[in-house]
Order: structure tokens, then sequence, then C-alpha cells
């Protein structure tokens, strides 16, 4: 038993009186109010929930019908939620109709720099403003970011182009702090399974845009999912970024297949990363193509006015002309396939 899905009319009493059943077994119920239903998702070990215990609870007015779950992952899948998760950020539905776009530096560098890129691609037609704080590096000696420093540039960002920010969190101490200036919440693919940072921004009222690991399956990614969504946010946002294999030729593999995939098995949006994915300039446009074809709700997309002085991967970034014209092949795109950009 993993789902009680509830009849239209079933009153806030009967649905207290399944909690207490449950949470009397030791399990978490998850409420998912929709526009027709209410379903329970039922968190824990559900076999101790005993075949006459599960009779008991299909018994109780206003509930339909009980469903179990096969997968590992409960609330991010399909069987859960039939229709798709729409994350609603300052106007934007990602996850609907429309394909947004996230640009800006790997790391913000300087105010300076980063109010300029931020108008340019204000002007091209983004959506949102990425950029770095707090930057995992492979090498101690690389540039870490500016901390506290570049979330309050964001934000400055921000109040100057009206674009919503996304950036990465690394450690669950900051994030009170990360919270002021951030409206999406990153988690990088190297922190795909800290399950202790997962759980911290799973308690809080934020979107988080979930980054595939660079060795992750698509089983372990949505599994990262559901610590954040059994804590309460379903604010969830998937991305596909890359991943490991034995090719050289390019940063990573960029794993287009996982786009349709994970909308088969989960409700979730699901954005790609091409620039991370490729790791070459001349690369990133058409794999961005390529993803918003294979059905991609969000790109992010690294954008440097400089990219030979970027202090971060600037051998990916596209300069600002580049990306208005990407926007443009973008937006034929979406409209090819019946979506908008």
């Amino acid at each position: 038993m993993d789902i009680i899905v509830l009849r239209p009319e079933v009153s806030d009493e009967q649905i207290e009186r399944i909690v207490k059943k449950l949470e009397a077994k030791g399990l978490k119920p998850h409420i998912s109010r929709g526009a027709e239903r209410t379903i329970i998702g039922v968190i824990g070990d559900t076999s101790k929930v005993t075949e006459d215990e599960e009779n008991a609870i299909r018994a109780i007015p206003g509930v339909e019908d009980v469903v179990r779950i096969l997968k590992p992952y409960k609330l991010a899948s399909r069987d859960f939620k039939k229709t798709n998760t729409i994350i609603k950020v300052d106007g934007a539905e990602i996850g609907g109709k429309k394909v947004y776009v996230a640009a800006g530096p790997c790391a913000v560098e300087n105010r300076v720099v980063l109010l300029d890129i931020a108008e340019k691609i204000k002007t091209a037609g983004a959506s949102f403003i990425r950029g770095g704080a707090f930057k995992p590096r492979t090498s101690p000696y690389s540039f870490q970011g500016l901390g506290v420093e570049g979330l309050k540039y964001l934000k400055d960002a921000k109040e100057k182009t009206g674009l919503p920010v996304i950036s990465e969190i690394m450690d669950p101490r900051d994030l009170d702090v990360i919270l002021d200036y951030v409206d999406i919440l990153q988690i990088g693919t190297r922190n795909m399974q800290n399950f202790k940072l997962l759980m911290e921004v799973g308690s809080v009222d934020k979107p988080v845009l979930l980054k595939r690991g660079m060795s992750a399956t698509i089983k372990e990614l949505l599994m990262a999912a559901e610590y954040i969504l059994s804590r309460g946010n379903e604010k969830v946002i998937l991305c596909e970024r890359g991943i490991r294999t034995f090719e050289t030729a390019t940063r990573n593999t960029l794993d287009l297949s996982a786009v349709p995939l994970l909308k088969s098995l989960s409700h979730l949006p699901v954005a790609v990363d091409p620039s991370h994915g490729v790791g070459k300039r001349e690369l990133v446009a058409p794999m961005s193509l390529a993803a918003v074809a294979a059905g991609a709700d969000m790109l992010l997309i690294e954008v440097h006015t400089n990219p030979e002085e970027a202090l971060s991967d600037g051998e990916q970034s596209l300069t600002p002309a580049m990306f208005s014209e990407l926007m443009k092949k973008v937006s034929a795109v979406a409209k090819a396939i019946g979506r908008e950009a």
C-alpha cells in the first residue's frame, strides 16, 4: 500500500482518520491535493501493513482505491501523480507548455560583469539568470566563488532585470543565507547524493533544481529526488547535465534519452544543461536544440561577455551574440513541437 486515492467528496475528518492509522504503523503520510482528486502517498516500509489493515483503510468512507507502487521512488513516480507537476516561480510555470531558458556565467566574478551579462541575456529572451556564488571545483586551487558577496550581486541583477535567480547550494549550513537571495536552489552533480543536503532543501518551500550525478543512473537520480519530496518539498526539477563515459572528445556524454525517459517515469519537470554536458562552445547550440526537441522543460546555458577571461568554464560559455542567435532557434524548435519559448 503506497498510494491511497480519495474520493472527491472526502472530508477532512476522514483524511485525518486515515493519517492517524498510517502514523500508528510508523508510516508517514504525504497528502497531495489535485484539481479532481486528493491522494495520500505512504512513505516508509509498507510491508508492515497487513492485508486486513489495508482492507480496513479501503473500507473507510472517502477512500476510492489503495494502490501498491513497485518502484522504489514513490512520490517522484508517475504512478503517484499522473499529471505533470508545474512549478511556479515569479510568473514562470516550469513543466507547462513553455520552454524556459536560464543563462549566465558559471561563476559570479564581479558586479559589473554580472549586471552586463544579465542585461544582455534578458534582451535575448532568457527567463532566469544562473550563476555560482559557491563553486565546487575539482582543484582546491581553482576559483571557488565569491560566496555571500556573489549572492548579493545576483540579487542586484534580479532587481535590475527582473530575472529570477538560480544558484548552487553546497552546504546545509548556508541554507538560511541563500534563501534570502535565490529563487531556485541548485544541487550540483557532486552533491546529488549528499543526503543531508537533500533533506535540508526538502524542508523548505523553495524550488530545487537537482542535477544528475556524473556517474548516476536514472534510478539514482529519482531516488535523490525522493529524499527532497519525502521531506515535503514538492518543487523539484530534474536536470540532465551529462554523465561520465569512456568518451573523451567531450567533457561528458549528454544523455538526451534521459529526457523522455524521465518524463515517462516521473511527473517532475526536466531541465537540460548542455554547457556542462559537452564542455565545448560550438556544441552547446545544437545540443540545446536537441534537448528542446527531446522534450526538455528548461535549459541552463552558460553565457559570458568575455569567455577567454572567465574564471570558470570559459571554453563552454557562449557570447551574448551567440546566445541571442540560439534563442531564436530555440523558439523555432519549441514552436515546431507545439510548445513555446
